[in-house]
């Protein structure tokens, strides 16, 4: 089954890398004198990237798509041919970005062309035997964007054209229909239609959170404060700004030096820490620690800033100012295995908080990059140890080569979110670099009264706060569990004759710690409801004079269903039971 999955991903793969010459002939043949660059296969279709001859917008689209399907209904062979690099030269005299990657191959690679139709790209391959193998209805140019070539700011800005590609009709329908539904869910909406947040052009990377966002924002802090108080850790909060001197020891400076924000004081360097584990490898340095002392646990809701390039910014999932859910744990080699399972068993119990079930986690296993701190014999028994705790918590996972962090292997956890979209969030890395003596020196008093290193663990659970709350809003869309949601009721007199009975049932509400206002507005009542639809608000408590008269309130729910009538009292209890259980529904 799985060779029969790997065979059909490598059969849409070709597919997909054939459309893209096929789109690649189709702008050719519209738009003549234009260049071409690159036009590999992506997970969801594939793109090229153009020196166009003209600037096109994504109302030409349609025009490459009509040619591209009369170019795929003519059936024209994908003919493979290896030449000469002087030959490769020739045939690409007028296109520099062809040359150019045809120099910069190493001498004595094979170069490969393959041609349709007339029309030859320089491409390793491979690709469908013949262009009737694309299904003519089963793709969809999406949209133009810049991209730089090479990736590179300072080389020429490119015109690349996105397109989607499957294998079936139906399975493109199903991909354009979620992504309309994503566009629906898109934080960045959400975020303005419900108050939330904004984001400044002229301060890009950072938010500003209003009232109803960072409601969201301390609610979530304080549930993850209270589950890390639960086990075992302790908060703590370290400077933002630290010396150069610091990051060279922990071994930051030289392999992230380009991502930090650097300034001068006193003719000394300093960073804006783009990571807090320096900081707490200090404050476990502040005391002499005796094995007895082991595991420490030291958490921190960590101010980060990391130079992220413009161009990947993306609301506040991708930003420069952030604050993780950090913590670090420092450990004997003994007590890793336990440690790993503890800190899964509150990654797993914090997740299903918030509905995602151990099903919707995905783990993965991260091991030795190339460039490394430390041994391989140090790397060997730190990947031994993860794979171990996994097996002994019952935790399944993928390998993922040579993705480890430099300093140790990791533990990566994605979320799978309601529209089946991947977020990865939780990590846990395992360190045996930085807190060694060629590092920061941490030190312990072992049993054998001996100075020994500790382990350290690095560990997130949500990640970035900002982030997270991105991908619970497009989760949600917007409807956030009750206990979490910024508004938990409003309560909406039918006439302004029972307002009073409005504002003391808000008033009872907010006594027992529940989010409510009354809303006692000049619009009337159905005006009132639709707006805290739009908010999204869990609970619209409706009274007039049979409730006023009953002391009763009418509860509509957020998801439509039939309402029903009940005591102030009542509903009180009914909200706290939801929000004590952290219940998704409503």
């Amino acid at each position: 089954m799985e060779q029969n999955n790997q065979s059909s991903a490598e059969k849409l793969a070709r597919i997909r890398h054939s459309a893209a010459h096929v789109m690649a002939q189709a702008v050719l043949t519209l738009f003549p004198g234009s260049k071409t660059a690159i036009g590999p296969a992506i997970d969801t279709g594939f793109y090229y990237d153009f020196d166009l001859s003209r600037p096109i917008t994504n109302e030409d689209l349609p025009g490459i798509e009509k040619e591209m399907r009369r170019i795929i209904n003519g059936g024209h062979d994908f003919v493979r041919r290896v030449i000469p690099r002087s030959e490769a030269l020739t045939v690409f005299a007028d296109q520099s970005y062809k040359l150019e990657l045809i120099r910069d191959l190493p001498e004595g690679e094979e170069i490969s062309l393959y041609t349709q139709d007339g029309f030859t790209d320089l491409c390793r391959g491979p690709h469908v035997a013949n262009t009737r193998e694309i299904n003519a209805q089963s793709f969809k140019l999406m949209k133009t964007a810049g991209a730089y070539w090479r990736g590179d700011e300072k080389r020429p800005m490119l015109t690349r054209i996105y397109a989607a590609a499957w294998e079936k009709p139906a399975d493109l329908k199903a991909h354009l229909d979620m992504l309309a539904e994503a566009e629906k869910r898109d934080h960045r909406r959400l975020g303005r239609e419900l108050d939330l947040f904004h984001l400044d052009d002229e301060n890009p990377g950072q938010i500003f959170w209003h009232p109803n966002g960072w409601t969201i924002y301390r609610v979530l802090e304080n549930y993850v404060r209270q589950q890390t108080s639960r086990n075992g850790y302790v908060e703590v909060k370290t400077p933002f700004i630290m010396p150069r001197s610091l990051w060279e020891r922990s071994g930051h400076w030289a392999k992230y030096q380009e991502s930090m924000f650097i300034t001068e004081s006193e003719k000394r360097l300093f960073a804006i820490k783009p990571m807090n584990c320096p900081g707490h490898v200090e404050i476990f340095k502040q005391h002499l620690r005796s094995y007895r002392d082991l595991p420490l646990r030291i958490a921190e809701f960590g101010s980060c800033t990391r130079n992220e390039p413009s161009g990947a910014l993306h609301g506040i999932m991708r930003i420069r100012g952030f604050v993780q859910d950090d913590a670090h744990i420092f450990c004997t080699e003994e007590q890793i295995g336990s440690e790993v399972a503890g800190f899964c068993r509150l990654l797993y119990n914090i997740y299903a908080d918030f509905g995602f079930t151990r099903d919707k986690v995905k783990v993965k296993l991260s091991t030795r990059p190339a460039m490394r701190l430390g041994s391989d014999e140090t790397w060997d028994k730190a990947e031994a140890a993860l794979r171990d705790a996994c097996k002994d918590e019952g935790v399944a996972y993928d390998i993922s080569p040579g993705e480890g962090a430099f300093y140790g292997p990791k533990l990566e956890f994605t979320l799978i979110d309601a529209l089946g979209r991947e977020w990865q969030c939780g990590t846990l890395q395992l360190d045996y670099q930085m807190p060694g003596k060629d590092r920061l020196n941490a030190e312990y008093v072992g049993e054998d009264n001996a100075r020994h290193t500790p382990v350290m663990l690095h560990r997130a659970v949500l990640g970035s706060m900002e982030r997270f709350i991105g991908i619970l809003l497009e989760n949600f869309s917007g409807a956030f569990p009750v206990w979490l949601h910024f508004e938990q009721a409003v309560v909406i007199p039918v006439a302004p004759a029972f307002n009073d009975y409005a504002e003391q049932v808000a008033a009872a509400l907010g006594d027992a710690d529940i989010r409510a206002y009354a809303d006692l507005g000049t619009d009337r009542m159905n005006a009132k409801i639709r707006l805290a639809q739009t908010r999204k608000i869990p609970y619209m408590l409706v009274v007039g004079k049979k409730e006023e008269s009953a002391r009763q309130v009418a509860v509509r729910y957020r998801d439509g269903r039939a309402q029903v009538v009940m005591s102030p009292a009542d509903f009180i209890s009914y909200v706290t039971d939801k929000v004590s259980t952290r219940a998704v529904d409503i």
